[in-house]
């Protein structure tokens, strides 16, 4: 993948991994468009900024989906990366009967809108140099956190997504995973103060210099995170299982 040079679209720029991103990319001279529901965070992330843009999405709504698409390309027509980052992440307590509305919104936001929007641009970036599509899972895709487990299934998803995405569109475009280990943010309460989470910027220094080695590897995992994604294959899944359930 190329890191400069680019048109960029980053969903949920508004704040955390996204935004720096989206920060991060543009100093390294690519035009980056951040989306995501509410304008005003996305407003913050570009203020100041050259070749920064922001334009409103809702993931969860697959018209705004397509509309989205038809308006990014009409104005931003040298877009060749996508990265699918929006996300939410929400407990759950599976031991009764419960409104299960919280697994259906994660599942919309988490799996079916990256799936929605790459189907949009599809078409627009097989025709693009340089094409990328770089799709955030987790840690948690390999080692599953008993109390967020529609969080889980939805980047486990997503891993596997990606790969049978990456084979379809060999030679057209490049399929990059971006797996974080727990990491500073908000994207749970009280979580970018959390002691034990990787920090912000410690983790975007280690993933701008993975993005930027070339080739540019399959899947960006700092070392943090390792210990979930080889988990299986190292012979400790059980035991990092038992480990997440515990914290």
């Amino acid at each position: 993948m190329k890191t400069s040079g680019n048109t960029m679209l980053i969903t949920g720029g508004g704040s955390g991994i996204g935004r720096e991103l989206a920060l991060r990319f543009n100093a390294l001279g690519n035009t980056v468009i951040v989306a995501g529901r509410r304008m005003e965070p996305l407003e913050e992330t570009i203020a100041g900024q050259h070749d920064m843009h922001a334009m409103a999405l809702d993931v969860e709504d697959p018209t705004a989906i397509t509309t989205f698409a038809e308006r990014v390309v009409a104005e931003h027509s040298r877009l060749n990366v996508l990265i699918n980052n929006a996300g939410i992440m929400r407990r759950e307590d599976l031991t009764s009967t419960h409104d299960i509305i919280d697994a259906e919104q994660t599942i919309v936001t988490n799996l079916l809108g990256p799936i929605r929007l790459t189907n949009a641009l599809t078409d627009h970036l097989v025709n693009q140099p340089y094409a990328a599509i770089v799709n955030v899972s987790s840690g948690l895709a390999f080692v599953p956190l008993s109390g967020t487990p529609t969080y889980n299934a939805t980047k486990a998803a997503i891993h596997s997504y990606t790969i049978s995405l990456r084979e379809q569109l060999k030679g057209k475009v490049e399929l990059i995973e971006l797996a974080p280990p727990a990491v500073q943010t908000e994207l749970t309460p009280g979580q970018s103060t959390r002691e034990g989470y990787m920090p912000l910027n410690d983790y975007m220094e280690e993933v701008m210099t993975l993005f930027q080695k070339q080739p540019t590897p399959k899947e960006i995992l700092v070392e943090n995170v390792k210990f979930l994604r080889w988990a299986e294959r190292d012979g400790h899944f059980d035991q990092a299982v038992e480990m997440l359930s515990k914290m």
